[in-house]
């Protein structure tokens, strides 16, 4: 793709999230891996209303390369997201309503209450709290970047990387349906986990 072009998916899935209410005011950033190097949401940008002016070209070092503006105070989290996964191109930090509820609770989306949600992700674990935009929360965070594309981080929000931005945004969307889903099923008395045989079953289905 054209750095144009990667400007326009951004734009295009910032429009999304912003509608769906995943990131509330100028909270959240989104970025894509362009190249050897990344092009992420300035700071204070709200991903409803970004232009080619909010998105910036960064290397790996976190220094700009082309844009007038300061690149997200999370971007050392992006970029070391990218530099422990080559497969991932594509990651979105937003604060849905309901995966902030667990990250506000510190609680993980590990039990497998969902046979979707063992399908996509296994599991969603919890970071750390760090305070934002610190190498602290970067550290606390990227623990998880081996074995895992979506992670929860205590107190803050949610980041999911894909090899795509279509197929990042997806696992956004599955995830937080899931995370309302269980908040939901305590009303009822609480979820009720798959059993260990039902899990392999799943986790069969989706490694055939």
């Amino acid at each position: 793709m054209t750095l144009e072009q990667v400007k326009d998916k951004i734009i295009k899935y910032g429009n999304i999230v912003d509608a769906k209410n995943f990131s509330p005011g100028t909270s959240g950033n989104i970025s894509m891996r362009y190249d050897d190097k990344i092009v992420i949401t300035a700071s204070n940008s709200s991903n409803g209303s970004l232009t080619y002016d909010d998105l910036i070209l960064i290397d790996f070092n976190g220094d700009v390369v082309y844009g007038d503006k300061k690149p997200s105070s999370e971007k050392f989290l992006h970029i070391e997201f990218y530099k422990q996964r080559p497969d991932i191109n594509a990651i979105i930090h937003v604060h849905p309503i309901a995966l902030s509820s667990f990250a506000a609770a510190r609680k993980s989306l590990e039990e497998p209450i969902m046979a979707e949600n063992v399908f996509y992700f296994g599991k969603i674990p919890l970071a750390d709290y760090a305070l934002s935009s610190t190498m602290q929360l970067v550290n606390n965070v990227a623990k998880y970047f081996d074995n895992y594309n979506a992670i929860l981080m205590a107190n803050h929000g949610f980041i999911v990387g894909e090899e795509t931005i279509e197929q990042a945004y997806l696992k956004l969307e599955l995830a937080e349906a899931y995370a309302q889903t269980v908040l939901n099923s305590y009303i009822l008395g609480g979820p009720v986990p798959l059993s260990e045989q039902e899990v392999k079953q799943i986790e069969e289905l989706r490694n055939n």
